[in-house]
């Protein structure tokens, strides 16, 4: 995305010239404090809601064409699932959308690792908040595109699946990218070879996590740092 800047209405500015890139096969976090705009960015780019200034593409193309919503596989943070199918037939219901058939062997392999298998006949009416979570992370890892976007969903994952989630994250191939949206600091350091900082719609920092190791020691201490320099100066 480049210069990328949006409002609600004729509220100021949620996102003020936002620029980055999710280059194949990197991992990248995005984090920042409530109200920075971390949903707002996520929402622009699977196209949920208008841009304002700017541009956002998807494997090189304008986001909105429907070549690039193909290429993009977007989890929310809310777990409003259609109630009257099961587990299963959401799932397919989605590979459908995207004409895409799962291979049952992973399918089997990842209901069995996020202890799914039991349940996957079930009405998704009676899943807790944790399963519906979770069966939204199996159908979108099936999908395999080249951008997966998260956004706070693996919030109220058990920690067994935040662990599957990590191996799976870690085994993703040269062709394919993830942007994961999360408060969860031990799970990015796990998980991504990047990490961006957003505060006040945005960017204070962009760093690779070797960087943010050698220069701040963890992502707590980078997010702590950037809120500290985002603080608007008392006035003297």
């Amino acid at each position: 995305m480049s210069s990328l800047s949006f409002a609600y209405s004729k509220r100021a500015p949620v996102l003020r010239d936002v620029s980055f890139a999710v280059e194949r096969g990197e991992r990248v976090g995005l984090v920042g404090p409530n109200g920075s705009g971390k949903s707002t960015l996520i929402r622009l780019v699977a196209d949920l809601l208008q841009i304002g200034d700017g541009g956002i593409r998807i494997a090189g193309r304008p986001h909105r064409d429907r070549t690039s919503r193909e290429q993009l596989a977007y989890i929310a943070s809310n777990d409003n699932l259609p109630q009257f199918l099961t587990g299963v037939e959401y799932i397919d219901l989605l590979h459908r959308l995207y004409h895409h058939r799962p291979d049952p062997a992973r399918l089997d392999d990842l209901l069995s690792r996020y202890q799914l298998t039991s349940r996957a006949g079930d009405l998704i009416e009676d899943y807790s908040h944790g399963m519906r979570k979770k069966i939204q992370l199996v159908a979108t890892l099936l999908l395999d595109r080249p951008l997966t976007v998260i956004d706070e969903t693996l919030n109220g994952v058990d920690v067994d699946a935040l662990f599957e989630f990590e191996t799976d994250a870690g085994a993703l191939d040269s062709s394919r990218a993830l942007l994961l949206c999360s408060h969860d600091f031990r799970l990015l350091e796990a998980v991504c070879d990047r990490i961006i900082v957003l505060c006040h719609g945005e960017i204070v920092f962009d760093l690779p996590m070797d960087r943010l190791r050698a220069g701040y020691g963890s992502v707590a201490a980078l997010v702590r740092h950037a809120i500290d320099l985002s603080r608007p100066t008392a006035a003297t």
